[in-house]
């Protein structure tokens, strides 16, 4: 993100985001063993573009949450946490080359440029799988996760869900979307 798109959040939003993401903390420390929310906040405030970034996951149903702390870069971790994929980012095609190649029923965005815009990652397959671990999510959806370039060469997208107690990764056309797909991202803070 350049200086020139620096968001920030409003007072009331911003203790608002705050008072959501302490809650969620709270109610879910199995995601976050050893880590304390004072902590988190501290590096929160201490950064407004990040804070803006986790609004918008907020804002579009993600329900992110702290799902870890990489010691070496001294950074929390952040995905979107809720239990079907986040539904204000659904019926997206996975990136720009795909939505164009639609030649009718153009869905309005693709999940690679809203990811960018929200200032997230799309979490990939790994990731997502470390995510599942946590809990069960997306049971009745599915999430789009980052295809390696070979498979986005050829004109697919990866994607994943979780059926039958277990985690699948399937492929799609880059193009395709459905009104039970989203993404889901990640966050450092």
């Amino acid at each position: 993100m350049t200086m020139e798109n620096k968001k920030e959040l409003p007072p009331e939003q911003f203790e608002e985001l705050l008072s959501a993401l302490k809650g969620r903390f709270e109610k879910n420390r199995n995601r976050h063993p050893g880590l304390v929310w004072g902590d988190v906040q501290a590096k929160l405030e201490a950064s407004p573009e990040k804070l803006w970034s986790l609004y918008e996951m907020e804002r579009t149903g993600g329900e992110p949450d702290v799902v870890g702390y990489d010691t070496q870069s001294g950074e929390y971790i952040f995905y979107d946490c809720s239990a079907e994929s986040p539904k204000g980012r659904r019926s997206v095609c996975y990136d720009r080359d795909g939505l164009e190649s639609r030649k009718e029923h153009r869905p309005e965005n693709n999940a690679l440029e809203m990811a960018a815009a929200m200032g997230i990652e799309l979490l990939t397959e790994e990731q997502y799988r470390e995510l599942q671990q946590l809990g069960k999510f997306d049971t009745k959806t599915s999430s789009w996760v980052k295809t390696p370039s070979e498979i986005r060469k050829l004109g697919g997208a990866l994607f994943c869900d979780r059926r039958y107690d277990h985690v699948f990764l399937y492929h799609n056309g880059a193009q395709s979307y459905y009104a039970a797909r989203a993404f889901r991202g990640s966050l450092r803070v």
